[in-house]
């Protein structure tokens, strides 16, 4: 992945996915719709939502008044697990389109494991929205290993991302989550890779952040997106914050500037050093 380049995608068997998006969780209304407005005007091509955020019909809204073509905008969004039947799932992607603006949702998650259903049965529904063009690419969110590994084969098409949650102090998901990502090319996806702000401040980020002209955000997401497979999604509602956490592309962790950041969870030095 180029360093100066804003628009740095993560390429995986059957997507090409832009590193870099834009999480949504807990924005509604109008604060969602400036947020992502403003997040495209800088360069943000990804953008991510569900139907459990209650806020599709604004990040549609964004993407409708952008001035940015709606093809070049990889935007996801998830089925809730109370809809993970197979004609719910159906119903309720329909309905996400709608209240998108969209004729087809680039990436159609299931936000977590259910009970609703078998998840041949959600898979099979998510691939009948493939094949009738409502829906290009598939994944899943909150998958462990073997789930993930459930998924892939019961989906006809491939299984693009899992979603989950990863950041300097909650590294689980680099000790068997991430090398199996690897090994298969899928894509993880980083929700909350900023520890919810907890990142901000940490001193330990803050002195490698220091001698880059960073912060310990900026440094986190970096160390982020340095790793094979990886896309990360930071949530922002303010300018500052959107800006900021877009300016990454023009620097690069060394290899000891990342291991600093895999021991911070109390971890090995590098799980990937391997692949790095």
């Amino acid at each position: 992945m180029s360093t100066d380049d804003t628009n740095a995608t993560v390429v995986t068997r059957s997507a090409e996915v832009p590193a870099l998006g834009l999480g949504t969780a807990r924005m509604t209304g109008d604060e969602c719709r400036r947020a992502v407005e403003y997040a495209l005007s800088l360069g943000y091509r990804h953008v991510d939502t569900a139907q459990m955020y209650d806020n599709e019909a604004a990040v549609g809204e964004a993407v409708a008044e952008s001035q940015v073509d709606r093809e070049d905008v990889f935007v996801v969004t998830k089925i809730h697990p109370s809809n993970a039947a197979g004609e719910d799932a159906i119903e309720s992607t329909r309905e996400s389109l709608d209240r998108l603006r969209l004729q087809t949702i680039d990436l159609l998650l299931l936000h977590a494991p259910s009970d609703e259903a078998p998840l041949d049965e959600t898979l099979g529904a998510m691939n009948e929205l493939q094949r009738d063009g409502s829906v290009e690419h598939v994944g899943v969110s909150n998958f462990s290993v073997a789930q993930l590994e459930a998924a892939m084969e019961a989906s006809e098409t491939p299984i693009v991302t899992n979603q989950v949650k990863y950041h300097p102090f909650h590294q689980a998901p680099a000790e068997e989550l991430l090398p199996f990502c690897i090994e298969n090319e899928v894509l993880l996806t980083a929700y909350s890779p900023l520890a919810e702000g907890g990142v901000v401040g940490d001193e330990r980020l803050e002195s490698i952040a220091e001698p880059l002209g960073k912060s310990a955000a900026q440094v986190t997401l970096r160390w982020l997106l340095q790793q094979p497979y990886v896309a990360a999604i930071p949530k922002a509602a303010s300018r500052e914050h959107l800006e900021a956490n877009a300016d990454l592309f023009d620097f690069e962790l060394d290899p000891g500037e990342m291991r600093k950041v895999f021991v911070l969870d109390g971890g090995v030095p590098d799980p990937l050093e391997a692949r790095l």
